[in-house]
């Protein structure tokens, strides 16, 4: 069964039940800790910057650290939670991340904290894998993009919760109880999460009528595609290009953003709270309204590739004016372009995570969702280095927010030249590139 496989009934009646949707709760709520986890650093970067006597470039390497190892976990989750499933998969994924989480307390200069970071980004390297085959065994594909836009809005919940609690954990019990914090949020939702989670077809609280609705199918765990057999399928790639392309910027955005503000603005830690809030804020809608203007435009008519090509294009255009951030001169406007950005972005990351259940059966979903992690983690170690660079050298951060503006309109044609129609991958054809010949 392919990607694109249909549900057994059309439409969700009233009685269909929303079991379903507490699963994407769940989801959500991984999400949010796995970001709160990533954003701590970000948060408390200018002051730990002045405290342990960092460079921009290490900031930089302890950045590139994280990124470098959530590119070789990545190499692996997909695979792993494709052999043993979303629940347990997801399971041995936080549980590493919660450990790793905790042991930043202990770091005393750059090689602790970066040994710290390393660990994060293996153990978070599982997340999205897991989060996204979740999705394509608990929905029909018309409601992916939108259960998709949610649980990933978690990654703006968690920026925006982590400026709320980090600044005042650090000021009252220092700014190692801050990455103690996160740690037992994540060991909290692993123990939830083995108590509640089943699949589809071994939840005994799924009622027929959704069952149905879900088209629900044994995930098949067993099956394992290899990489190299993906990565003969134009889909793959396509998918690659565009995490490659628009990732980096979302890295950008996350650890950079507090240092940008701090430098263009004075903005000490407890005033940085009210900006980033309201710019994640932004991205959170976007999350919700990129996944939902797919479903609607399906809903009147239009082909699954045009709707979700079409959504693409909206989010892309909403990225654009971030080019002018920079020499905004003015805190609020600042916030108000980047707030664009990071709602358009969250909206084409909705979209895109979606064209891996769209063109991929569920068997091979977390492994090529593993793969385009995998380059936009070597695009965000690219971007680190080069922003590091930037501002080491020349203390400006207008070139990032002129390639931030334009990635996304690359990305879309790379992925509209790849696979015009989107098609679906037969990964039964022993032929490289043998699908949708423009």
């Amino acid at each position: 069964m392919q990607g694109n496989d249909q549900p057994a009934a059309t439409t969700p009646g009233p009685g269909i039940g929303r079991y379903r949707w507490r699963v994407c709760a769940m989801l959500l709520a991984a999400t949010t800790i796995s970001y709160i986890d990533r954003q701590v650093l970000g948060v408390l970067a200018p002051f730990l910057q002045t405290k342990m006597g960092w460079s921009e470039l290490d900031y930089s390497s302890i950045v590139t650290a994280f990124q470098a190892a959530y590119a070789i976990g990545l190499l692996g989750a997909g695979a792993v939670i494709d052999r043993f499933g979303t629940r347990i998969g997801y399971a041995l994924s936080i549980g590493v991340w919660s450990l790793a989480a905790m042991s930043h307390a202990l770091a005393t200069g750059v090689l602790g904290f970066a040994a710290a970071r390393f660990a994060l980004g293996l153990g978070e390297a599982g997340n999205f894998p897991a989060a996204i085959k979740t999705v394509a065994e608990w929905f029909p594909q018309r409601e992916r993009a939108l259960a998709t836009g949610i649980f990933n809005s978690g990654s703006n919940i968690g920026a925006i919760v982590a400026p709320l609690l980090v600044p005042v954990i650090a000021a009252y019990w220092g700014w190692q109880a801050a990455f103690l914090f996160t740690g037992v949020l994540s060991a909290s939702w692993v123990t939830a999460w083995l108590l509640r989670y089943r699949a589809p077809d071994r939840q005994p609280r799924l009622g027929a009528a959704e069952r149905a609705w879900i088209g629900t199918q044994p995930p098949g765990p067993s099956v394992r595609v290899p990489w190299l057999h993906l990565l003969r399928h134009r889909q793959a790639w396509a998918f690659a290009a565009a995490k490659f392309l628009t990732d980096p910027i979302w890295w950008f955005f996350l650890f950079w953003l507090p240092k940008f503000l701090h430098a263009e603005y004075g903005l000490d830690l407890l005033q940085l709270g009210p900006p980033l809030i309201a710019i994640f804020l932004c991205a959170d809608a976007g999350s919700i309204a990129g996944g939902w203007l797919a479903g609607r435009l399906i809903r009147r008519g239009w082909s699954h590739a045009r709707a979700r090509k079409g959504a693409m294009l909206a989010c892309a255009l909403a990225v654009v004016p971030v080019m002018f951030a920079a020499k905004a001169g003015n805190l609020w406007l600042a916030v108000a372009l980047v707030g664009l950005a990071t709602a358009g972005h969250q909206g084409w990351s909705a979209n895109v995570f979606t064209l891996a259940s769209d063109m991929f059966p569920r068997h091979a979903v977390a492994s090529v969702v593993g793969i385009g992690g995998f380059a936009g983690a070597v695009g965000g170690m690219l971007i680190s280095t080069v922003v590091g660079l930037l501002l080491e050298l020349t203390g400006s951060y207008t070139p990032v927010f002129l390639l931030a503006g334009s990635a996304y309109l690359v990305a879309l044609l790379a992925v509209h030249l790849l696979v015009p129609q989107l098609q679906p991958a037969r990964l039964d054809d022993p032929q490289p590139f043998p699908e949708g010949n423009p």
